[in-house]
């Protein structure tokens, strides 16, 4: 890579991030506070970027707002405190609250008794709308858990965010694209936190880490992870470990997990109480111990001295001899047609630590990728293998095939026979393909949708996700049902933004197709460069309902934004269902 790096102030920094990501979730929100609905309680772990969603959801709206915090649990209707008069009881508060438009309460895990009952009385009366978000795993007043179980209002518990949203949201927060290696090292890193996201990603742009990487538009991050006060917090219960005998077990896991350390030698008292604590954990087999959290080897090994560094760490034919092995296991998955998610640790923590990458290793890596549908991944991979080898056929043809799936511009004759089926034309594919790739061919020549339905959720079981798109789309044009229709473009759409904008023939126009009559019409008017207001005044509506509607066009599209508009209204129209 180029020296090329970016810094940003501080001011800068501390600017919020665009709302990215948990598109269908915020519409979802949405929906719930609108027509006679009666709100929603929004829940998820500590950092999953709920209290995000819920503002988003009400912005611009006339919504009054409450927070439980710590400090107050025991001060009665301490969160309405600015809402109510003093020495109020539950009986006037509720009266002066109910017929509230929207009630946004923030944080109800740290409500205390009286404003838990108060939301709890005004779920019951159902005269306020309300939008709750409270943490999971935290103690939960009796009250508020009570409005979910109690079928008072429906709940909305939040997964940790999709690597493939998490990638979006850091290149907002970093303010370019990033590659693909470093968004899958973040959202590793992070595990889901966003506080911790926004803490890394701060810390990599504020000293300059992140590098241009030559020849694309994206930035990079190499290196050891930044130990920032906030970073050692999170990893206080590694980093400040008293037992000599347990911060040497975990500093030998640090340096050595990824390539499978066999724990013999170490201290099996002080591993145990690691356990117990939930800082390491073993394998099924018991025979293999790993640290629990992704981001405590990484701080461990950025916070040992350069003496502990080279005691610890392993000599360079363990890198090579695990390499080998993770290679031998992506060849034999790919050779068995099943390239579900695998763990291959060794390569991952190379490449995080800017060290070379051989080229027999990344070829196998990239073609893993791109066989999943994770073209931009694999175009990463054949670059680190290209960097260090810039001859290498293997990992060149790699990067030449990736390229074309997300230019939609093939440079090759179709000359591998599933190439055919993908392409529309299985008579080419005939006699030979085995397993469900001649599965897919049959179905697409006989016109069978519901067995191209069968074949796309086979391939995606096995990790073909581009290809179980592309069965889902091909199902789509020849469903005589309707229903079946939308059914398999709407799953077709779904495993399309998890491809990392792949552009092939048998996905064109499908996204599209996905809109309702009203969001293609403000798409297309977003697509030619009007701004919202523009929009507005051309169709009679309000600004509020524009964005309403492109904010359900972007999750439908897979967009991040108005940016991606053009290139996806060029796509041609999709076929009506």
């Amino acid at each position: 890579m180029t020296p090329t790096s970016c810094g940003k102030d501080a001011a800068a920094l501390g600017t919020p991030w665009p709302f990215t990501g948990r598109e269908d979730e915020l519409e979802l929100v949405r929906r719930s506070l609108s027509g006679t609905r009666r709100g929603l309680v929004v829940t998820g772990p500590a950092g999953c970027g709920r209290t995000r969603l819920v503002t988003e959801a009400v912005r611009g709206a006339d919504c009054l707002r409450a927070a439980g915090t710590p400090r107050t649990r025991s001060v009665p209707f301490a969160a309405f405190a600015h809402l109510l008069p003093e020495n109020v009881t539950l009986h006037r508060a509720v009266h002066l609250l109910s017929g509230t438009g929207t009630l946004l309460v923030d944080d109800a895990h740290l409500l205390d008794d009286a404003s838990a009952a108060l939301v709890h009385q005004l779920a019951v009366h159902g005269r306020t709308r309300l939008l709750v978000a409270a943490t999971e795993g935290e103690p939960m007043p009796g009250a508020v858990s009570r409005l979910w179980t109690g079928e008072l209002l429906p709940r909305l518990s939040l997964d940790p965010l999709p690597r493939e949203e998490t990638a979006r949201l850091a290149a907002a927060g970093a303010g370019h694209p990033l590659e693909p290696l470093t968004a899958d090292r973040l959202h590793r890193l992070s595990a889901g936190d966003l506080r911790l996201l926004r803490e890394l990603l701060g810390a990599v742009r504020a000293r300059g880490r992140l590098t241009r990487v030559p020849g694309t538009g994206e930035w990079a991050w190499r290196g050891p992870v930044p130990l920032t006060p906030a970073v050692r917090e999170r990893a206080a219960q590694v980093l400040g470990r008293t037992r000599p005998e347990e911060r040497e077990a975990l500093d030998r896991l640090a340096f050595a997990e990824p390539l499978g350390l066999d724990p013999d030698g170490l201290d099996l008292t002080a591993l145990e109480r690691l356990e117990a604590e939930g800082l390491v954990r073993a394998d099924d087999d018991g025979a293999t111990v790993r640290l629990a959290h992704p981001l405590h080897g990484p701080v461990l090994r950025a916070a040992a001295g350069r003496l502990r560094a080279r005691r610890l760490a392993q000599p360079p034919q363990a890198s090579a001899a695990a390499l080998d092995a993770e290679t031998a296991a992506l060849t034999a998955r790919i050779e068995q047609a099943d390239v579900s998610t695998a763990s291959a640790p060794v390569g991952e923590w190379l490449v995080a630590e800017g060290a070379p990458v051989p080229a027999g290793y990344a070829a196998p890596r990239a073609r893993y990728a791109r066989l999943r549908g994770e073209l931009r991944t694999a175009a990463a991979w054949a670059r680190e293998g290209l960097w260090g080898d810039a001859a290498d056929p293997h990992c060149r043809a790699e990067l030449a095939l990736a390229e074309e799936g997300l230019t939609g511009t093939p440079g090759r004759a179709c000359d591998d026979p599933y190439d055919a089926v993908r392409l529309g034309t299985p008579e080419r594919a005939a006699g030979r393909l085995s397993g469900v790739f001649a599965a897919h061919a049959d179905a697409l020549a006989r016109g069978d949708g519901p067995a191209l339905d069968r074949v796309a959720a086979e391939l995606g079981r096995r990790g073909f996700l581009l290809y179980a798109a592309e069965a889902h789309a091909q199902a789509v044009r020849v469903h005589r049902d309707p229903r079946a229709a939308r059914t398999a473009r709407t799953r077709a759409v779904a495993l399309a933004r998890r491809c990392q904008g792949a552009r092939t023939p048998a996905l064109a126009g499908l996204a599209l197709g996905e809109l309702t009559a009203r969001q293609r019409q403000i798409v297309t008017l977003a697509a030619a460069g009007l701004s919202n207001r523009e929009i507005a005044q051309r169709l009679t509506l309000s600004v509020r309902t524009v964005g309403n509607h492109l904010y359900g066009a972007y999750a439908r599209l897979g967009a991040g934004d108005r940016g991606a508009l053009p290139r996806l209204m060029q796509l041609p129209k999709a076929q009506p269902a």
